[in-house]
């Protein structure tokens, strides 16, 4: 009896193991689909929180900035997960949101000129 089970847990490990380290197109497939599904989790959310004109407003600023369209899609399904929304979105409500996205990430560029000091006549006093 002991060498049925020892063969049993010897089969199970060899199985966990050839999934684990196996195929790597079927590795890849997994991630795929799993990537899909949040695709389609996230559309669904996205579709019960924006109304169809913003919906369009939002897909064609992805088009152009996919990133700020990344951020604006997390900050409502957030938004939405903590139900912070009182309804659906309109166009002039995601237009808002996208301004404070905007001002949020707005990246403010300083230039500070450091002058080289050499040959100053201003140094030496020639009395």
């Amino acid at each position: 009896m002991a060498d049925e089970e020892l063969e049993a847990i010897r089969r199970q490990r060899m199985t966990e193991l050839q999934a684990k380290h196996g195929d790597p197109s079927s590795d890849q497939q997994g991630q795929q689909e799993a990537k899909q599904r949040e695709m389609e989790m996230r559309n669904s959310i996205l579709a019960q929180v924006l109304d169809q004109s913003a919906r369009a407003r939002l897909s064609n600023l992805a088009l152009v900035k996919p990133d700020k369209a990344k951020s604006v899609e997390n900050y409502l399904i957030q938004m939405a997960r903590f139900g912070q929304l009182g309804g659906k979105i309109t166009e002039a409500g995601l237009i808002e949101i996208l301004e404070k996205v905007s001002q949020q990430t707005e990246k403010k560029t300083t230039v500070k000129f450091n002058r080289r000091r050499v040959m100053d006549s201003d140094d030496e006093d020639d009395d």
